[in-house]
């Protein structure tokens, strides 16, 4: 048998990330905060642990954590998408903080959880400063059918996985709205440079954003409908109201909270974020679908590639 690896959350997405990690021969247990199974007794020989909790639920999961005695060479994974309201940090951010004396991995990519589950090909990225530990994690769960890649970026990957989202509730606007083929790939072109604007401007390296955790998972979460976040721009688009589509999702659609928090930090740091400022006005029920288009359209004239990194 393979490794021993714990779960943290048995949504949709860490029952992928199970299924994937069993896939890969691994021996794997899952815990919920809902559950039944005691933490302590999940972890067992664990010397790795998979984050797969929602951003709200971080918080929680570290502190769980760290009631307990780890093992020296235990790796910390996140595979969560999203910044937390109150510090504007990462996930990886706020782990790195709690356990400093751990390294921490981040997985990203375009693994739409749905169709893990369903065992399609598929392929992510795991960064980390620490490549050592990186690599563990790349060993641990590569597949013949979940092809993983390795970098040392993790700040840059969290950020593209993030940052995609709201850039998924723009693409689930204009295809709720019916704009066509030709406004929905000017939304994505203008969309990756504000995605590496912000994530230059957090420190992140701008080659990381045209990999699989951001130009892959910008491509796949915004032409499907198995996205959360897609599901709620598109339904924005047709007409409905917040407060009506999120009574009825099936899950957390992180873009939501992400965008308000994305706006917050790029006015504080003069960032040009035009789609999110956008997103957010039609999220806070200020602008109508149509209005936040002609807002995007109706900006000022300019040189293509010329703000891509200011």
């Amino acid at each position: 048998m393979g490794d021993a690896i714990t779960i943290l959350g048995a949504g949709a997405w860490g029952q992928g990330l199970a299924a994937l990690a069993m896939a890969a021969g691994q021996r794997v247990r899952v815990w919920s905060r809902r559950g039944t199974l005691d933490l302590a007794a999940c972890l067992g020989e664990s010397r790795i642990v998979v984050s797969a909790v929602a951003m709200a639920g971080v918080e929680g999961a570290i502190g769980q954590l760290r009631t307990l005695p780890l093992p020296t060479d235990l790796i910390l994974v996140t595979a969560t998408k999203g910044l937390d309201r109150q510090t504007q940090q990462t996930p990886a951010q706020l782990w790195q903080a709690a356990f400093p004396q751990f390294p921490i991995v981040v997985l990203s990519g375009p693994n739409l959880s749905k169709e893990i589950a369903q065992g399609l090909p598929a392929a992510t990225v795991v960064a980390s400063a620490d490549l050592e530990a990186a690599t563990q994690v790349q060993n641990a769960l590569a597949s013949d059918h979940f092809r993983v890649y390795l970098n040392s970026d993790p700040i840059g990957t969290e950020l593209g996985g993030t940052l995609k989202n709201v850039m998924a509730i723009a693409a689930g606007v204009c295809d709720g709205l019916a704009l066509g083929t030709n406004a929905k790939a000017a939304l994505l072109t203008r969309a990756l440079p504000e995605m590496v604007r912000v994530g230059v401007a957090l420190g992140a390296q701008p080659e990381t954003f045209f990999g699989l955790s951001g130009l892959g998972d910008l491509l796949a979460t915004c032409s499907s409908p198995l996205s959360r976040n897609y599901q709620v721009g598109y339904s924005l688009g047709q007409g409905r109201s917040l407060p009506q589509i999120l009574a009825t999702l099936a899950g957390t659609a992180e873009g939501v909270n992400t965008t308000q928090v994305l706006v917050t930090l790029a006015q504080q740091r003069e960032i040009a974020v035009p789609i999110t400022m956008a997103v957010a006005q039609l999220l806070q029920g200020k602008m109508t679908p149509h209005e936040a288009v002609q807002t995007l359209m109706a900006r000022e004239l300019r040189a293509e590639g010329e703000d891509w990194w200011s």
